[in-house]
């Protein structure tokens, strides 16, 4: 322990009991506030990590200070300057999401209502300005009534701000990243919908769409897209379909998905429904909207559970692929030719600049009004006809043959 913690006290107040969770950059332990008599959870900042490990534990704290949600981790105390670093938050005596689905999935009035509480948390975070960037389901609290509380705002962005890694870098965990976190692109609100949307598929599935190892779950969603299960209630599959848009701009804002989730009110006009010509409740197949050949092609950074650099990734290809999805990636890759009918009755000539060769040169007969105007310019000599070579007749004679 560093000099500010003596016999496991901290900062002269807070015992230390024993560690409830380790991450990265960080330890979690379960705390006696010797002041207000009460129970804390006190999150340690781990020496020996980079300034950017340092500076993201000060925006955690800072931005966890400048929120307030039900469905938040309240601060209570924090310092960032001492030689242990640490943050004191409202313990939420319970388990994880992640260790929750372990038992199986959960029952879909549940997920419901936990992601209307997730979604409105996150509408919270992002009418702030800020993006979460790393919503998945260890992050997610579950006290004993079953209420969730997002947590771990370590990895928060402020929209338009500058970046705590490098370029070629993206930090989250690979699972739950948003296709334009894969690509290395600047993100938004949008991911963290997506991400909350994948985290709702695993809890009426209770199974991860994306596994594999770190770079295998994270170029998946560039392959296909999430399986969201047909007998699922249609307002909820659009729902989740919708969240798991590959496209940011057509996924709903969080607090859409709040209010859907709330009340069972379908997403219409979002991805994939046509609301303006035919039935609104039919929907196109997924893979004929996701244009997920040219999601691949352009990738060029990927990340893993903290930060992995993936310039062998754009190597990767699609091993199969739906019809649809061919049929898709071709017309947006090249637009159709026009095939001339065999049965046109006028076939369009092509038309040359000079006279290729073999082409002829025969002029076309002249149109009446084209003579008219031939013979005005020419005057009188005009009319007068020659001979041509052959002839039998010349005007005012006998022919040969004549009499």
């Amino acid at each position: 322990m560093s000099p500010s913690v003596s016999d496991n006290v901290l900062a002269d107040r807070y015992r230390l009991l024993e560690p409830i969770g380790i991450g990265g950059m960080a330890e979690v332990h379960r705390a006696w506030d010797t002041v207000l008599q009460r129970h804390v959870a006190i999150k340690l900042f781990l020496p020996g990590l980079d300034p950017a490990g340092a500076q993201r534990f000060d925006n955690e704290v800072r931005v966890l200070a400048g929120l307030s949600h039900p469905a938040l981790v309240s601060v209570y105390d924090a310092d960032t300057t001492g030689r242990t670093p640490f943050v004191v938050l409202r313990l939420v005596e319970g388990p994880t999401l992640r260790d929750r689905l372990a038992d199986g999935p959960l029952p879909l009035d549940e997920a419901r209502r936990l992601g209307a509480r997730l979604a409105d948390a996150l509408a919270h975070v992002h009418a702030h300005g800020l993006v979460h960037r790393d919503v998945k389901p260890s992050n997610i609290l579950l006290d004993h009534e079953g209420d969730a509380y997002l947590a771990d705002f370590g990895l928060a962005h402020l929209t338009g701000a500058t970046r705590l890694t490098r370029t070629n870098q993206l930090v989250g965990t690979a699972a739950y990243l948003a296709p334009e976190q894969v690509l290395g692109t600047d993100i938004d609100h949008p991911a963290d919908v997506y991400a909350l949307g994948l985290v709702l598929l695993e809890c009426v599935t209770g199974r991860r769409e994306y596994q594999g190892t770190e770079v295998e779950a994270a170029v998946a969603r560039l392959h296909r897209a999430p399986a969201v299960p047909e007998d699922l209630p249609a307002d909820v599959r659009r729902l989740l379909e919708a969240m798991t848009s590959s496209m940011p701009q057509d996924r709903p804002t969080a607090h859409d998905c709040a209010s859907a989730l709330r009340t069972g009110t379908p997403l219409f006009g979002g991805a994939g429904v046509e609301p303006e010509t035919g039935d609104p409740t039919e929907e196109l197949p997924r893979a004929a909207r996701v244009p997920w050949k040219g999601l691949v092609a352009s990738a060029g950074a990927l990340v893993g559970a903290f930060a992995i650099t993936v310039a062998a990734i754009s190597e990767e290809r699609p091993t199969t692929s739906s019809p649809a999805a061919t049929v898709t990636a071709t017309q947006q890759a090249a637009p159709e030719e026009p095939v001339p009918s065999t049965q046109s009755p006028e076939p369009v000539q092509p038309r040359f600049v000079g006279t290729p060769q073999g082409a002829d040169t025969t002029p076309p007969p002249a149109t009446p009004e084209q003579e008219a105007s031939t013979r005005e310019q020419a005057g009188p000599a005009a009319d007068k006809p020659k001979r041509g070579k052959g002839s039998d007749e010349v005007p005012g004679k006998a022919g040969k043959n004549g009499r």
